[in-house]
C-alpha cells in the first residue's frame, strides 16, 4: 500500500466497526512497524473494494489431547503421509490473514473467497517460506465463521467458542 491507498482507506467500510476502525486508523502504523503487510483490491474506478493483511504465524497445539484431536481432524482432510509428518511436529508454520474486509456493497460476490484462494495458491506454490496452514482469528459470529468454513477452514479448538474471535485454520 502507498500513501494514496492509506488516504483512500478513510472512506473504506465493510460494515464491521472493529475492521473499519483498524483499516482507517491503525493499518498504516502496523505496516510501518513491520507487524503485518497490508494489501488492497481495487475496482476499475480506482476505489478500494477489499483490504486484507497478512502476517507470519504458527499453529500451536497446547496439550496432547488437543494435538490428538487436531491430528484426527487432519486425517479427514489429507493423506496419511502428511498426517504422519505433521504428527511428528511440535508447531506448524502458517500465514495469518489478520484482517479481511470487503466494501459493503460488494459483499457476497466472492471477493473474499478469491483473496483466500490467492493467499493459499501463493503460499502453496511459491514456497517462499515454510507454510503448512492459513490461520485466521475470525470474529465469533455465524456470518463470519460460516464464510471461513465455506472456504475450507475448521476450528482449531472449541475452547474459544465463547470468545470474541475463533481460531480457525486451513491446510495448504
Amino acid at each position: 500500500m502507498n500513501d494514496a491507498d492509506y488516504a483512500n482507506m478513510s472512506a473504506f467500510s465493510c460494515g464491521v466497526k472493529t475492521l473499519d476502525d483498524f483499516f482507517q486508523l491503525e493499518v498504516k502504523e502496523c505496516v510501518r512497524r513491520h507487524y503485518l503487510s497490508a494489501y488492497t483490491v481495487f475496482l476499475d474506478t480506482g476505489a478500494i473494494v477489499a483490504a486484507f493483511t497478512l502476517m507470519n504465524d504458527a499453529l500451536m497445539i497446547g496439550s496432547q489431547t488437543e494435538k490428538d484431536d487436531f491430528i484426527e481432524d487432519l486425517k479427514l482432510e489429507t493423506d496419511e503421509d502428511v498426517v504422519a509428518f505433521l504428527n511428528r511436529q511440535s508447531s506448524y508454520p502458517a500465514i495469518n490473514i489478520g484482517h479481511l474486509g470487503t466494501l459493503k456493497d460488494y459483499q457476497g460476490l466472492g471477493i473474499g473467497s478469491m483473496i483466500i484462494d490467492l493467499v493459499a495458491d501463493t503460499y502453496a506454490k511459491h514456497r517462499q517460506s515454510g507454510c503448512q496452514f492459513i490461520t485466521v482469528d475470525a470474529l465469533n459470529n455465524d456470518r463470519t465463521t460460516s464464510f471461513y468454513y465455506k472456504n475450507s477452514f475448521g476450528f482449531q479448538t472449541n475452547r474459544d467458542s465463547a470468545s470474541p474471535t475463533r481460531r480457525m485454520y486451513r491446510i495448504l
